[in-house]
């Protein structure tokens, strides 16, 4: 087995950033083994387009790169891809830190607020055995959280640092979950990127299509590698209305937290969510850019000047 290129468009500190050594993968995860094959460009990779690959090359990079004894997702569930999560909070703590002009704050006393933490539970685990964060999460399907609750009990070096939290209103983000007079450094979210079940679809044909090659357009039911139910997926309105929303909820708990971020998928949606932002009185906006191979994302902070 070869290891693949170095993946430089991932962060410095990101764990994955050399490539992935598919024999220690393997060690650390033997069923990987069977789905391991050289590629047209002649070194080793998986198929993702195929669920069971990439579910269990998760749980090898997470086992292998973060000491995670188990991780697992249910069926249907989105499978998120582990170097890109990471890069998102490595480049929160940068954010933390001034742009990398002080040290990172590590330990127990930074706290996140993961939004819509899903079954995966993939924040926390990585914040907490990376920086030894605690995290609050918090989702609107009950199911997932009691997965993600096993998942995280059955991690004990971090489990300690994860509380999990049923949010009962399902337009709402912030209230019901952040208890009085309880401060965080910053709140992280994946927003559903899609605004019905038929532009998620389309969204999932695109991205096996640029997976597999053309061969995938004539299939009817392409795999999806990386899942994920409606609220995972698409919500009304679809990412611009759900950060938007999100946005307009913040101001009231702007003394509760220092940085709300999320993930923003389309760059032509920043004016508008910028436009919001100045409507609030966000006293800094930062737009910090991400990229994973070929796909671009960005992360979009905004203060209030908060703790």
């Amino acid at each position: 087995m070869r290891q693949t290129p170095q993946k430089e468009e991932l962060h410095p500190r990101n764990r994955f950033r050399g490539g992935y050594d598919f024999p220690q993968l393997v060690a650390a995860c033997p069923e990987l083994g069977d789905y391991v094959a050289r590629n047209r460009h002649g070194t080793d990779s998986v198929d993702f387009s195929d669920p069971a690959a990439v579910r269990l090359l998760n749980q090898a990079l997470l086992k292998r790169a973060h000491g995670l004894q188990f991780w697992d997702i249910p069926p249907g569930h989105l499978c998120p891809p582990v170097p890109g999560r990471s890069d998102y909070l490595h480049l929160l703590a940068d954010l933390f830190s001034e742009d990398g002009k002080s040290a990172i704050p590590r330990g127990e006393s930074v706290r996140i607020l993961d939004i819509g933490v899903g079954a995966n539970v993939i924040y926390p685990l990585i914040g907490a055995s990376e920086y030894g964060w605690s995290f609050v999460g918090s989702d609107i399907d009950p199911a997932a959280l009691k997965w993600a609750r096993n998942l995280a009990a059955a991690n004990p070096t971090v489990s300690s640092l994860i509380d999990l939290r049923l949010q009962t209103n399902p337009r709402a983000f912030f209230t019901g979950v952040i208890q009085p007079g309880e401060k965080f450094h910053a709140s992280v979210c994946n927003p559903p990127f899609h605004a019905s079940p038929q532009e998620a679809a389309a969204g999932s044909r695109r991205k096996i299509q640029n997976l597999k090659g053309q061969r995938m357009a004539r299939s009817a039911q392409p795999l999806l590698n990386f899942g994920g139910k409606s609220g995972e997926l698409w919500c009304p309105g679809g990412e611009l209305a759900f950060v938007q929303q999100m946005i307009l909820e913040s101001i009231h708990f702007r003394t509760n937290c220092q940085w709300f971020t999320s993930l923003i998928s389309k760059s032509a949606h920043l004016t508008q969510l910028y436009q919001t932002l100045r409507e609030v009185g966000a006293a800094d906006v930062r737009t910090i850019a991400m990229a994973q191979g070929q796909k671009k994302s960005r992360i979009l902070a905004w203060t209030f000047g908060g703790p």
